[in-house]
């Protein structure tokens, strides 16, 4: 073997355990030690640029040392870029945030601020400068990649705090007696089949899982909608999943399912049941459906049904949706939806470590749309005293009793 290999994989072993100044100054050690064509030789054999070698023999001979915990000496190295060129914080700052910054026609107001066009941007107004440096200033300044986030609730009424006290008494005094508490919703509705599903899940390396291109609808699998009831006091939660339509009788149907498989075994002793809804959708305060297909459920299980709606712009905060719903985003983030079985497996499999268990269920029953219920029928509802509006805002609060003979 030659001096020139011996010293390459010398260097190759030693490299990765040598900081920045040890391999310098080993670097120029071997090149004193071959003596007037040391430097040439260490440099081709090792692959180092020969100005490093030679700067290494020279701080050998001289036996500067660098100060603790340091490679160089202070002020050594590369200087920042905005230090050799004045003008760049200052372009940087009205590129990044041209409004505040009082530089309303900058390229990048109405263009997205990726890394790439940063850097474009700043090139165009005379300055050198690299992807690594902008990435660098971004960090240095504060920023990082932050996606959209949504909480805005628009304009909030007035007896919204009101609304969520009165909710909670309710919950509380039902709690208290022993009678269910049930947070219900629609979960976003899913396509079925290979279509991409946003997060990442563990797979062997280079065979992520093959999904179609576009999400056109397969009209074979067609679309689900998972409605959940959570049950409050058990921290358990019910999904049925719809093929159909999502209206006000697939979730009272829903609920009622719930009961006959879970709920009713869960509370035996029973008298009345609490549901929390959202103030919209198929279980919206304003329809009619849904109050006209509760009222049959209580008249059916032979309990009295409250309902107390979310005050309008706070679906977020309906228990389920970060009790059961965020869980099973979670549980199924990377996987392709790939068939009705796929989803309700994997949505069953869903729990935590704090005991959530999941049940799930395929609804195949055909829920048309367009059902008309009249606002004569609810009011027949109310002189009947089956539909009991709450005194405080009787809108979103009220009672549907059991259809039997005599007063409620």
């Amino acid at each position: 073997m030659s001096s020139a290999d011996s010293l390459s994989r010398r260097y190759a072993v030693l490299r990765p355990h040598l900081s920045e100044l040890q391999r310098r100054l080993w670097l120029g050690v071997e090149a004193d030690e071959l003596g007037v064509d040391g430097v040439a030789v260490v440099a081709a054999a090792t692959g180092v640029a020969a100005d490093t070698v030679r700067r290494g023999r020279s701080e050998v001979r001289d036996g500067v040392e660098a100060a603790p915990g340091r490679s160089r000496r202070p002020g050594g190295g590369r200087k920042p870029a905005e230090a050799l060129d004045p003008t760049l914080a200052t372009d940087f700052d009205a590129l990044i945030d041209p409004v505040t910054r009082g530089d309303p026609t900058s390229p990048l107001r109405w263009t997205s601020k990726s890394i790439r066009s940063l850097t474009a941007a700043l090139r165009q107004r005379g300055h050198r400068i690299s992807d690594h440096v902008t990435r660098r200033l971004l960090s240095e300044s504060g920023y990082s990649l932050q996606a959209n986030a949504k909480v805005i609730e628009g304009s909030q009424h007035p007896d919204r705090d009101a609304q969520f006290s009165y909710l909670a008494q309710q919950a509380r005094a039902h709690m208290a007696t022993g009678d269910p508490v049930i947070s219900v919703d629609t979960k976003k509705k899913e396509l079925v089949g290979a279509y991409k599903n946003g997060g990442r899940e563990w797979q062997p390396k280079g065979q992520p899982p093959r999904v179609k291109v576009h999400d056109f609808l397969d009209t074979d699998l067609g679309k689900v909608n998972p409605y959940g009831v959570y049950d409050v006091a058990h921290d358990t939660g019910w999904v049925s999943v719809g093929v159909d339509h999502d209206t006000a009788a697939f979730a009272v149907h829903t609920i009622a399912t719930w009961w006959d498989r879970v709920g009713a075994a869960a509370h035996p002793a029973a008298t009345r049941l609490l549901v929390c809804a959202d103030g919209g959708g198929s279980n919206g305060y304003r329809n009619r459906l849904w109050k006209t297909e509760l009222a049959a459920l209580a008249t059916s299980l032979g309990l009295d049904i409250t309902v107390t709606h979310l005050p309008p712009g706070t679906s977020k905060w309906n228990k389920i949706e970060h009790r059961l719903f965020a869980h099973i985003s979670m549980n199924w983030r990377g996987r392709p939806l790939t068939s009705h079985e796929v989803i309700v497996n994997t949505i069953a499999a869903t729990t935590t470590a704090t005991g959530l268990h999941v049940d799930a269920e395929l609804d195949p029953n055909p829920y048309p749309a367009g059902t008309k219920i009249t606002a004569q029928t609810i009011t027949d509802l109310e002189h009947r005293g089956i539909l009991d509006r709450h005194d405080f805002h009787g809108e979103w609060n009220y009672t549907l009793h059991p259809d039997t003979p005599g007063p409620h």
